[in-house]
């Protein structure tokens, strides 16, 4: 089977060529866009045409002014500093007052930017993991900065600094960090040369996070490693939101780029509820303009995800078929087939409806059933994810089951009840499950539920997508079908994760004499379809970051119509005290579920004997 043509595994952002002017839509040498398909990404890209493409180009880029130039300044101790740069030839007074405040555009930037032939030598980029000795930065940050360098997808000039409060050497830290990375990438050649040469490259500072004294000094040490090229700023925060504040004033005052890009990567959680996390936003603005905060969920990152919106616009058979007409009902499903196992702490304090189905399945919630963007644009995308959010009716009590796995033997083996983690209370009534039916009320969706359901200690580990459409109005075979018209329900499986594929069921004829129909998958499967392995969800996420690409990152509009849908359930149930359906550990979840489900004429997909 023939594949598309790629341009590279990474990303290609190209600078475009100059013009005479920057605001002149009629430019004789402004440049058309072209999709472009990278095949080990599994992604459609935005590439100039006919420029040469370049992974990074340097600070001294035009950018798209907004209002005046100090909103895209990087704010430092003494207010925004705009760094000086050398003239350009023909260049106006305007243009030379918006060259160096960022560098590297986003897809959304470049439409109205005027490029320069820069050699990328000329830059660099220094990654500071703020918590880098903490388990996500061991188990997936360094793994996924090491995979994209053997894979070339970083600069040829790059520092990689590590940054806790824990007293550590940079031998320490490699040695740390050298225990974790393994060479899974298809290539595999000369992987520990490879290593080497990528633990060369990581650093390690000790200091407080609240401490611009420390972060000066860190700001040091990465302008050693600089050497007087354009210096482009990543921190990853991986760190407690508790002390996000404190860090990003720090990073932004004492040690942001004085000429290049600095982008702040931010985890999960945003915040409890709307009112917490518009505080948090808020405090980030103070120091941080919008399109530096990078908010990351991994889940947008992972293979299938991003697959959809292709899936979806690329393929005329499903896009006609998208909507309330033919769709019956949308089910996103998430398991883990393990309990909080000493995690209990964290996540006693938010529960499996913060900590999975207000961001990882809305997010994709949103992506699914979003109208057909303008273009590929981050904030096209963006725009029309945020129009499903503020589309839909907030959550009822009602149309919610909430569940805690409890003891079970299984086997010979106890499993233990949530309550028996030493670090949850005895009395919690956090809930390990939930299931929900969300609406949408546009004309696309109005009248389909989208069921989630999403669970610890349940009898798998999975996270799926599955659009069961509607029956087959005055079927002829409805007799070979029988009663059960749901056995003949047509249905779209797209399995993120584990054994990742997408499976599309039909009614078929069971070879023979006689006339017996039999439900068939026509099975396309990752593992046997590609042997290029598929990359893990940071590796995409920190390659965009790095390029300033922010179609994958939630954006505060974006955020706050989530946390509106979420918020007056949340409360509600914490002020209620609503106690959960307590399940035995490693079964399918409450009873309830199936209730919630039948109410709307559903059954959950994932239960019964095809899978």
């Amino acid at each position: 089977m023939s594949t598309l043509p790629s341009t590279h595994c990474c990303h290609t952002y190209s600078p475009l060529p100059p013009s005479s002017s920057s605001s002149s839509p009629s430019s004789s040498s402004s440049v058309s866009y072209l999709p472009s398909y990278s095949s080990a990404h599994g992604r459609l890209q935005r590439i100039a045409v006919p420029s040469t493409p370049k992974r990074f180009v340097s600070a001294k880029v035009s950018l798209q002014s907004q209002s005046v130039s100090e909103k895209n300044a990087v704010h430092m101790q003494d207010g925004p500093v705009a760094p000086v740069v050398n003239p350009i030839e023909n260049e106006t007074p305007f243009e030379k007052l918006k060259d160096g405040l960022f560098s590297a555009p986003s897809s959304k930037e470049s439409k109205d930017i005027t490029g320069f032939n820069v050699n990328e030598n000329d830059s660099t980029v220094s990654i500071t993991v703020v918590g880098a000795s903490g388990d996500l930065a061991k188990k997936k940050i360094f793994p996924a900065l090491f995979a994209l360098y053997y894979e070339g997808c970083l600069p040829e000039h790059f520092t990689i600094y590590g940054y806790a409060r824990s007293k550590m050497t940079d031998a320490e830290l490699r040695d740390m960090v050298s225990k974790t990375l393994t060479c899974r990438i298809d290539k595999r050649e000369n992987c520990g040369e490879k290593m080497e040469q990528f633990l060369q490259r990581c650093f390690y500072h000790s200091g407080q996070y609240d401490s611009q004294e420390d972060f000066a000094k860190l700001d040091k040490k990465l302008k050693e490693h600089e050497g007087g090229r354009v210096p482009h700023r990543l921190f990853y925060l991986s760190i407690p939101p508790n002390i996000f504040i404190d860090a990003v004033r720090c990073a932004s005052s004492s040690a942001s780029s004085g000429n290049g890009w600095t982008r702040v990567i931010v985890e999960k959680p945003f915040g409890r509820d709307s009112e917490s996390s518009a505080a948090l936003t808020k405090a980030l603005k103070q120091y941080l303009e919008e399109d530096q905060i990078f908010r990351i969920d991994h889940y947008l990152g992972k293979e299938l995800v991003e697959n959809l919106s292709v899936l979806r616009f690329s393929n005329l058979i499903f896009e006609p078929l998208w909507s309330r007409q033919y769709i019956r009902n949308v089910q996103l499903i998430f398991s883990e087939d393990f309990g909080t196992e000493g995690r209990g702490g964290y996540f006693d304090n938010y529960g499996i409806i913060r900590d999975i189905m207000q961001n990882h399945l809305l997010q994709i919630l949103a992506l699914f059933a979003m109208e057909t963007p303008v273009s590929l644009d981050a904030e096209d995308i963006r725009n029309e994810k945020v129009k499903v959010l503020r589309s839909m009716r907030p959550l009822q009590l009602e149309n919610v089951v909430t569940g805690q796995y409890k003891s079970h033997v299984r086997g010979g083996i106890t499993y233990p009840a949530y309550t028996d983690d030493k670090t949850v209370p005895k009395d919690s009534l956090t809930p390990t499950f939930a299931a929900a039916a969300l609406f949408i009320d546009n004309a696309r969706w109005d009248g389909v539920p989208f069921l989630m359901k999403a669970g610890k200690a349940l009898h798998n580990k999975r996270a799926e997508i599955r659009v069961q459409f509607r029956h087959v109005p005055g079927n002829l075979y409805n007799r070979n079908i029988g009663t059960d018209l749901d056995r003949a329900t047509n249905e779209l499986v797209i399995r993120v994760q584990p054994d990742e594929a997408i499976l599309l069921k039909i009614n078929n004829k069971v070879p023979g004499l006689g006339m017996r129909l039999d439900r068939s998958n026509l099975n396309l499967h990752y593992a046997a379809r590609y042997s290029k392995e598929i990359p893990d969800a940071y590796e995409r996420l920190l390659l965009d970051a790095i390029e300033g690409e922010r179609r994958l990152f939630i954006r505060s509009d974006e955020l706050d119509a989530a946390w509106a849908l979420f918020t007056p359930l949340l409360k509600e149930i914490e002020e209620k005290k609503i106690i959960p359906e307590y399940y035995p550990y490693g079964s399918r979840g409450p009873v309830g579920a199936h209730y919630l489900a039948a109410r709307y004429k559903v059954r959950w997909g994932d239960v019964g004997v095809e899978q």
